[in-house]
């Protein structure tokens, strides 16, 4: 996985995409030549007629759903290149856009699950439901890997199927009755889930935002850390250090001035913390590093993107048992109840990859897959400022913010689709404070993204 050096020759082996013509750019929007073959597409659509006489049931749709705007990102993102895909069916499509791992998962971790996996074909190992917590073998490991004298226990920690999930089952525990603020841009499961449980009012197109959402715009400008002083109180806070889709991690400094800012306003910080092992500078990888937090704060976390589990699925949220609702009641227990009531448990076998995960082999091998990932991005970070583009993130996290000033996200993302066969994704997709913007994810294959890299320049140069 070592870091190769001759970026401008370096090409895709067999699969090699012959699409890109050898040619100069006199600009920055200069089309390439693809050779195409054509095919034919038939659409199946229901007539007026059928629609009238479809059967309805007496269920009124949920409004709140309603209220949603397309569909979600990154299942537009692949509708999108789905779409491409039919235009150009021999194109050599490169993937830098949904934040999707690539490389195989470690031997020794594999090996853990496989090893579970057999022994639930025997009498001995045999297992069925688990704790809906999670092991406790693991959650200890959890605990003593990434919580070491920072006060949380074995049982502050709910393993689950991932930090997405968690985040749905987090606001269920808020209920509709709550305000929340969130980063802008920040990770859209934030704000839809928001959404769906009734937390917001309608989209106001004219400003690209839900209406009660307090949106805490985050631009180069403030170091991608909002002014707290104009941020008004909200019940809940979704922080995301290091944040996706910029890539900024937040300093001690400022993790200290969020913490006081919910206590001063007696609000609950929802930390997303899914990347803090990519995290270079000396910041803290966890809210709780911060003197009260423990008070204010909730942190979800995942293995997905530390060891290729984004298929496995698995992750953590922390709940300290001293985070209060205002009638004293602990959160802890409300969440419990929900993770009870909705959820069996992680798998088996995938806590059986998560405790190896979190050897002393599996912390070294998954060590060794994120700094891979971070070649990626300083390959990617390095071929954007050769170009002259303003370039942010990619030291803290696997994700590259790319700045196309004056420029519509998505007509960016389709002018790099549509010239270069690469999928990225578009800022606007993360809120209103990512237009202008492009996130280019460091996860594929290294072959792949030196050969995204030639055609990057191969466009703007």
């Amino acid at each position: 996985m070592s870091l190769m050096n001759n970026l401008s020759t370096s090409m895709i082996s067999s699969s090699s995409s012959t699409f890109l013509a050898p040619t100069s750019f006199n600009s920055r929007t200069q089309s390439v030549s693809v050779p195409l073959k054509s095919i034919n597409i038939v659409k199946c659509v229901a007539t007026p007629q059928e629609q009238q006489n479809a059967y309805k049931t007496k269920v009124s749709r949920n409004a709140n759903i309603a209220k949603l705007q397309a569909g979600y990102l990154f299942p537009e993102v692949a509708r999108r290149r789905a779409a491409h895909l039919l235009k150009y069916p021999n194109a050599q499509v490169i993937s830098l856009g949904i934040g999707d791992t690539t490389e195989p998962i470690p031997d020794v971790i594999t090996s853990a699950m496989a090893k579970r996996s057999h022994a639930l074909s025997t009498l001995e190992g045999y297992s069925g439901y688990g704790a809906e917590q999670g092991e406790k073998a693991l959650r200890a490991a959890l605990a003593s890997t990434f919580y070491r004298n920072l006060g949380i226990e074995d049982d502050d920690i709910f393993v689950s199927d991932g930090a997405k999930c968690d985040i749905s089952r987090l606001q269920v525990v808020f209920g509709s009755n709550v305000t929340m603020a969130v980063q802008d841009p920040s990770y859209p499961a934030y704000v839809d889930s928001s959404v769906i449980m009734g937390q917001t009012g309608q989209f106001q197109k004219d400003v690209e935002k839900y209406g009660n959402i307090e949106y805490m715009r985050c631009t180069p400008e403030n170091g991608f850390f909002p002014d707290l002083s104009k941020v008004a109180r909200t019940d809940i806070i979704f922080f995301c250090s290091p944040n996706n889709p910029t890539g900024a991690a937040a300093t001690r400094e400022q993790l200290t001035r969020l913490v006081k800012f919910a206590k001063d306003n007696g609000s609950i910080i929802v930390y997303d913390s899914a990347y803090a092992m990519y995290m270079s500078d000396d910041n803290p990888r966890s809210i709780f590093e911060i003197p009260g937090a423990k008070e204010v704060a909730i942190e979800t976390a995942s293995f997905s993107k530390y060891a290729g589990f984004t298929g496995v699925r698995l992750g953590w949220t922390v709940i300290p048992k001293q985070l209060l609702f205002s009638d004293g009641f602990p959160v802890a227990k409300d969440f419990n109840r929900i993770v009870c009531t909705c959820f069996n448990g992680a798998s088996n076998i995938a806590q059986a990859g998560g405790l190896a995960c979190l050897s002393s082999e599996g912390l070294e091998a998954m060590q060794e897959v994120i700094g891979f990932y971070k070649e990626n991005t300083k390959i990617i970070v390095e071929t954007f400022n050769s170009l002259g583009f303003k370039v942010y993130g990619g030291k803290n996290a696997p994700y590259v913010w790319v700045h196309f000033p004056g420029r519509s996200s998505w007509d960016v993302f389709s002018e790099i689709l549509e010239k270069t066969h690469i999928v990225t994704t578009p800022g606007s997709g993360f809120g209103p404070g990512g237009e202008g913007f492009i996130r280019v994810s460091a996860f594929g294959h290294r072959e792949n993204v030196l050969e995204a890299c030639r055609r990057f320049k191969q466009l703007y140069n």
